[in-house]
């Protein structure tokens, strides 16, 4: 049976490496990326079922990866992460598409949950 593989992509590679051992452990195959531009290429190459996104990305953020793997991808869901819990953000987020919209610190038993929640 395949894993279900997740991106994560962050500019702070700390958290991506933290929500990465997180899900590993978990039993995902997880994909991380520092950049929008990376995790564009990747998205092409690996074709994960799931993004978990940071909001605030140098060059493409989350909000236009987000708008470009809906564009081409519809059925990869996608979590943003956001340090601040700005309420336009998650408007636009969540009419382009998004599945969830979490705050930091992300709370591992809820990003469990909601991730469980898209993969089923």
């Amino acid at each position: 049976m395949e894993k279900n593989r997740i991106l994560v992509v962050d500019d702070n590679i700390n958290m991506c490496i933290t929500l990465q051992d997180i899900l590993l452990d978990d039993g995902y195959d997880v994909l991380i990326s520092d950049n929008g531009q990376e995790a564009l290429e990747l998205i092409e190459q690996q074709e994960p079922h799931l993004i978990i996104t940071d909001m605030r990305m140098p060059n493409i953020d989350g909000l236009e990866l987000l708008q470009i793997v809906k564009g081409k991808h519809p059925k990869i869901e996608i979590i943003i992460m956001t340090a601040l819990g700005e309420v336009d953000s998650y408007l636009k987020a969540m009419k382009i598409g998004a599945f969830e919209y979490i705050t930091k610190p992300i709370n591992p038993k809820i990003l469990k949950s909601i991730i469980s929640k898209i993969l089923k």
